[in-house]
């Protein structure tokens, strides 16, 4: 194996041990969630073991951005793996290397309000950390950063050759955009045949599609559980739902029933009012995606205010069940999902409409008591929307924390700060 490519590995490697590590932890000592947990650590260390074996044994294989459909890249039989999976490690793991990758950044000559997970992407590669692929799935969108970032990985003198293929997103949700959208979708198809020789069968894309239906119909339940009083678990697993789908896999029986598991454990807890959380005081809704180092935030308002995260914009699944009954179909669910149900995408893509309509709605079927908006500063595409978002929670008469966080780097605004702010705003709000 030449220089490049045993580099490409060293990092993937050590999240192997880690993995490696916890999942023998988990199994000596079983604890009370951890029959949840324990598939998400094996299944990750089943894709990790994957991406070394095709790059060992110069196996085709992609890298690919997490609103691609996964249905298409299991039905097409293809080993991927996530383009960024470096920075997030596992649900719920503290990524050890994520402080010496942030501080690399200040030495970067890319502005320091870019978004710092974008950074970190160029500074993958400048490790040569990222296995080299087949060929690349990328992203344009929501934000003009994600098209930097393409641009970016395309003057790697390594990935200089990777074939890239990235599907054009159109910036309305109507019909004529997921048709259009289809459009692309089967164009990616034909490029990921062009450059791995894997060929894709409809029956099985539905196949896959029908059991990943089953999956979204049940997290769709634990959704709708999340909303009981006191809500059933705490902020760790809602996300690992989203996570489990889009990022590790899809038309996988063992998912479905780890579905079913999750959905058992938190009926069990609503029926026996034996929530994770004790005594649950304040009910929020946190409004980004979950900072890296939230293990250290989350028990703290668990346990210090008794403020549970009943819903979080990752966890919420708005997902709809894609008809399977023709290839237009399909392809056109697909196409719908991809551009109006993933975080982020959901958020900022078109008008602000959306984002209103999901305000209005969590907040009432979740009876929130408060809203914190981190306040990521990459995500610019929210700056322009805080102020509908303060309204609304206006309008219905609950609390509103806007902070400005970096969701990566703690020296923006150390973890200290960020409990500090809370505790104002929840003194000086009287909840607790």
């Amino acid at each position: 194996m030449d220089a490049v490519k045993e580099k490409s590995l060293t990092r993937i490697k050590g999240e192997i041990e880690t993995y490696e590590l916890l999942t023998g932890a988990l199994e000596l000592e079983p604890a009370e969630n951890n029959h949840i947990l324990l598939p998400l650590l094996k299944h990750l260390l089943t894709m990790h073991r994957k991406t070394v074996d095709c790059v060992e044994n110069d196996k085709p294989f992609l890298a690919s951005q997490f609103t691609n459909p996964v249905e298409i890249l299991t039905a097409m039989d293809v080993d991927w793996y996530f383009h960024l999976q470096q920075i997030w490690m596992g649900v719920g793991i503290p990524n050890p290397y994520l402080q010496a990758d942030v501080e690399a950044l200040d030495s970067m000559p890319i502005a320091r309000d870019v978004c710092t997970a974008l950074r970190l992407g160029v500074h993958f590669m400048d490790l040569g950390i990222l296995p080299v692929p087949t060929a690349y799935l990328a992203l344009t969108e929501p934000c003009d950063g994600i098209s930097g970032l393409h641009t970016a990985f395309s003057r790697y003198p390594e990935w200089r050759d990777v074939p890239i293929f990235a599907p054009d997103p159109p910036y309305f949700s109507d019909d004529r955009s997921f048709e259009y959208y289809a459009g692309e979708l089967k164009r990616m198809v034909e490029f990921i045949t062009k450059h791995t020789g894997k060929t894709l069968d409809m029956n099985r894309l539905k196949e896959v599609v029908e059991e990943t239906n089953k999956g979204y119909a049940l997290w769709q339940e634990y959704c709708e559980l999340r909303r009981a009083v006191p809500t059933p678990h705490s902020y760790q697993l809602p996300c690992s739902c989203f996570f489990v789908l889009n990022s590790q896999g899809a038309g996988n029986p063992e998912w479905t029933d780890w579905y079913r598991t999750m959905l058992a454990d938190a009926e069990m807890r609503v029926r026996e009012n034996k929530p994770e959380v004790p005594n649950q005081k304040i009910r929020v809704f946190w409004y980004d995606l979950q900072p890296l180092f939230m293990d250290q935030i989350a028990p703290w308002l668990e346990q210090e205010w008794g403020a549970v995260i009943a819903m979080c914009m990752t966890s919420y699944c708005p997902y709809k069940l894609i008809d399977t009954s023709s290839e237009d179909a399909i392809f056109k669910g697909l196409a719908e999902r991809v551009l109006m149900h993933p975080p982020m995408i959901r958020q900022a893509k078109g008008t602000v409409d959306l984002m209103i309509d999901d305000f209005n709605r969590i907040i009432k079927d979740y009876k929130i008591d408060v809203v914190i908006w981190p306040g990521h500063m990459g995500h610019k595409d929210q700056a322009a929307s805080v102020g509908f978002a303060r309204d609304v929670c206006r309008d219905l008469g609950v609390g509103f924390l806007y902070m400005g966080m970096d969701q990566f780097d703690q020296r923006y605004m150390t973890v200290d700060e960020i409990k500090d702010k809370i505790s104002q705003y929840f003194t000086a709000m009287g909840y607790g």
